[in-house]
């Protein structure tokens, strides 16, 4: 059976003293649950740190926003997987909607810092899903299907253990748009068999699909309940313990 995992995204917010405050807030804020799944969260590189320390010894999990293409060398300002890894990182993310949109990442990108992360012993939210537009033409399974095409095939090592996937409809993000429970079924089931066709039935069943579209404590239960979506990747309501915790509850009652 599936984990679930909620993962909260904390993009370009919370420095190291706001980092301390809300980490311990939703660290101790988990002691009420059993944790059938995992908590993750995702501070800036600048308040990693100081988030490692407040949840050392606790469920919650380290991640990380990027990673680096390289390993090692004249790359200034980059941070490589390994150096992530050190700092008591276990999760990245990569592929995120808006590193696509803005800083122009392509899939070979997206190859290489998988690759990256997966040999420094990290695991790996893959991201992808359809802006507005495509939504509105009927692209949306296209759009996907090509985006989980363009990267699984190419990796080193694709694995249940070491990749989750996250469903961002783009057009969900920050909007206060939501995918209905139905919709984020349909293209969490399609992206279930795409990997299937990729790369076998057991790793398919077996990896973890979260969904990415502006999911919050009054919809998290409906979400879900649904058969393939396993957690979520969690924006603007991650900046909130209370939130953040109310859309673990939801996981916990259901998956």
């Amino acid at each position: 059976m599936r984990r679930y995992m909620i993962a909260g995204n904390w993009k370009l917010n919370m420095g190291p003293a706001e980092a301390v405050k809300l980490s311990r807030e939703v660290r101790d804020g988990l002691r009420k649950f059993a944790l059938r799944g995992e908590v993750l969260i995702c501070p800036p590189f600048v308040s990693m740190p100081a988030v490692a320390e407040i949840i050392q010894d606790s469920p919650l999990l380290l991640g990380a926003q990027n990673c680096a293409t390289e390993k090692s060398g004249a790359f200034t300002g980059e941070v490589s997987a390994t150096m992530l890894a050190e700092t008591g990182v276990t999760h990245v993310i990569i592929a995120h909607s808006e590193r696509r949109e803005y800083q122009k990442e392509t899939d070979a990108d997206f190859i290489k810092k998988i690759n990256c992360s997966h040999e420094a012993g990290l695991t790996t939210i893959f991201c992808f899903g359809e802006v507005l537009e495509d939504r509105k033409n009927g692209r949306a399974e296209q759009v996907v299907q090509a985006q989980l095409e363009g990267v699984l095939p190419h990796l080193a090592n694709l694995a249940a253990t070491n990749t989750i996937l996250a469903y961002e409809p783009v057009w969900a993000i920050g909007t206060g748009e939501t995918a209905t429970p139905e919709i984020a079924q349909e293209i969490h089931a399609l992206v279930r068999r795409t990997v299937a066709n990729i790369s076998g039935s057991d790793i398919a069943d077996a990896i973890r699909i979260l969904y990415g579209g502006s999911c919050k404590p009054s919809n998290a239960h409906e979400l879900f309940h649904q058969s393939d979506i396993d957690g979520g990747l969690i924006g603007g309501a991650s900046l909130r313990a209370a939130d953040f915790l109310g859309i673990v509850a939801g996981a916990e009652d259901v998956i």
